[in-house]
């Protein structure tokens, strides 16, 4: 089950840094794509598999079930 309040924190801690944060459920897959807005810190990103560990529990999926995408990584 979703962490509604768990997500928001996030949410605002990430934009804090001005990073923003979009959730898509698809399947047995959830994306959470993290994108950087004109002032977004360079350094203030946790590495992925530590954002993947935070993300599990407020999301309830397994960190391997979270396809992640960081704003350094090109779109397909």
């Amino acid at each position: 089950m979703t962490d509604v309040d768990a997500l928001e924190r996030m949410r605002a801690m990430l934009a804090a840094d001005d990073y923003r944060m979009d959730i898509t459920h698809g399947g047995d897959t959830v994306r959470v794509r993290i994108t950087a807005g004109p002032q977004a810190c360079d350094d203030c990103l946790v590495p992925k598999a530590m954002m993947r560990s935070m993300l599990a529990p407020a999301l309830g999926v397994e960190p391997g079930s979270i396809e992640l995408r960081y704003p350094t990584e090109e779109t397909p």
